[in-house]
């Protein structure tokens, strides 16, 4: 009898599959900035996705430009960022809540740390672990405010997002 040769095609892990289902999901952002993606599962189980847009049936940033917004900083740097879309994951949340799909107790996985808005959502939603592939610029207050409310946080690379226009 002869044995078998080992497989040459090893499986992703389920964090490492999440991640490039969210990588896809990326690509129908409607803001070139961010191309952002996310996916919450449960269960070894996709619930939702999410990317970055425009709200339903508002013009999108690929067809009528960015609306950006100066930030002042606490320590006096400024950045911009626009403010035409949704995030990711706060389009993540809406998909969840208008099927009535129950995200508590999930994972979420995304291009970047959230910030500190979908950090507050997240929490509130009862995602139980955030999984990111880099560190957002300005993710310090969602690092402590997931670390406070129990969240475990985990990054695939420590290396920082960049933006372009930032």
């Amino acid at each position: 009898m002869k044995e078998e040769e080992p497989k040459s095609n090893p499986r992703p892990s389920w964090d490492e599959y999440f991640m490039e289902v969210a990588e896809a999901v990326s690509k129908r952002a409607t803001c070139d900035r961010g191309k952002s993606g996310c996916v919450i599962a449960k269960d070894r189980q996709i619930l939702v996705t999410g990317y970055v847009g425009s709200p339903t049936g508002l013009p999108h940033c690929d067809d009528v430009g960015h609306h950006l917004k100066k930030i002042v900083h606490e320590d006096g740097s400024i950045s911009q960022h626009c403010m035409r879309t949704v995030h990711a994951e706060q389009n993540a949340i809406c998909q969840a809540a208008k099927r009535g799909i129950s995200i508590d107790g999930a994972t979420l996985y995304c291009k970047m740390t959230p910030c500190r808005t979908c950090a507050m959502l997240l929490i509130n939603c009862g995602i139980k672990r955030v999984v990111c592939q880099r560190k957002y610029h300005a993710g310090e207050e969602s690092e402590k405010l997931f670390s406070q409310a129990g969240i475990t946080l985990e990054y695939i690379s420590e290396e920082m997002e960049k933006y372009p226009h930032q």
